[in-house]
């Protein structure tokens, strides 16, 4: 009886790996580059708009802090016009 395997060690395998020409020392360094990142600049741009908001949430807090006062002592008076065309667009964005 004998066997055959097709295809293994063939020269054209469909499949299999090819090397390339890059040896395996890629790995070693001697000690004198450095490892780098360099980010697009969509994500640049993400960074510099959470640090933004970090810094703004602070000044968030406050105007919350002040307002939740203002209620809490009964002195809160909203600005009635703004109120009504908020309320405005939003029954229309609604329908």
């Amino acid at each position: 009886m004998s066997v055959k395997f097709i295809g293994v060690g063939g020269p054209a395998q469909i499949g299999s790996l090819q090397k390339t020409g890059k040896s395996q020392d890629t790995n070693k360094t001697d000690g004198i580059g450095k490892d780098s990142v360099e980010f697009s600049s969509v994500l640049q741009d993400v960074h510099k708009a959470q640090s933004t908001q970090a810094g703004s949430s602070s000044e968030r807090a406050e105007k919350v802090l002040a307002l939740k006062a203002q209620v809490s002592e009964g002195s809160y008076q909203p600005d009635l016009n703004k109120v009504a065309s908020s309320l405005l667009q939003f029954l229309i964005e609604e329908k």
